[in-house]
């Protein structure tokens, strides 16, 4: 996935542990290119399944007409596995967040040639769009599927999943509602589990590493690395 995010240094987060614009950010931006395809969905659907931020709290019954679970992801990528979650599972409702435009406008094709109806996107940071749109104990589920990974030790301070940002999401989580995270590498699975496991809002609903769910797809990017060897960690915590 395109998922990269940068949060703040240590030194540059604030007196505890409260989020500001400043403080972390769940992505870094990055140039990518944008095929034809995507600039001409991004232009057509982004009006009709997009979801301005804005800084207040979001009535999603009323964004979606209905009244259903909410689920939101972050950081999708190029859109693939949120497509085909969100059209198995038509009785809930989907929200992506993602900053980068190739994959917005990938997503947007997705929706538009699937006829997907329960899925919408806002193109923004996602810790300010939890913060300041999504009402505490909203939501029946987070996704958090291979966010960059930040392999040098130096880096690992820019990782998203993170104490003050995993408080964040536990907050905005109904009672029994999850944080399903995974990622394929195993040095940021074990930080997950640290990091999860030490949140008081969160259970974990397993022992240690979760089963893969029978709702998360398998990448083709995942296919090849399970060819290879490679692992791939789940981690499913419910709010308690």
């Amino acid at each position: 996935m395109t998922d990269e995010q940068q949060p703040a240094t240590p030194e540059e987060q604030p007196a505890g542990g409260r989020l500001t614009s400043q403080s972390i950010r769940s992505f870094v931006l990055r140039q990518g290119r944008m095929s034809d395809a995507q600039h001409r969905f991004l232009d057509e659907m982004m009006p009709k399944v997009g979801l301005a931020y804005r800084p207040e709290p979001v009535d999603l019954n009323s964004v979606f007409g209905r009244q259903a679970p909410h689920i939101v992801e972050i950081g999708f990528g190029m859109g693939q596995s949120t497509a085909v979650i969100a059209q198995a599972r038509p009785d809930e409702d989907f929200l992506g967040i993602e900053v980068h435009a190739p994959g917005v406008g990938s997503l947007c094709k997705l929706i538009d040639e699937g006829g997907i109806t329960n899925l919408r996107i806002v193109q923004h940071d996602a810790v300010e769009v939890l913060r300041d749109m999504i009402p505490e104990g909203s939501l029946a589920g987070v996704h958090i599927y291979f966010p960059d990974p930040w392999p040098k030790k130096r880096h690992h301070k820019r990782r998203l999943v993170q104490g003050p940002f995993v408080k964040l999401i536990a907050s905005r989580l109904a009672p029994g509602g999850y944080l399903h995270c995974a990622t394929d590498w195993e040095e940021y699975a074990q930080q997950m589990l640290e990091v999860l496991s030490a949140e008081p809002l969160l259970a974990n609903s397993a022992d240690g590493y979760a089963p893969k769910p029978d709702y998360r797809p398998l990448t083709k990017f995942e296919n090849r690395g399970i060819k290879l060897g490679h692992g791939v960690w789940d981690l499913v915590f419910k709010r308690v």
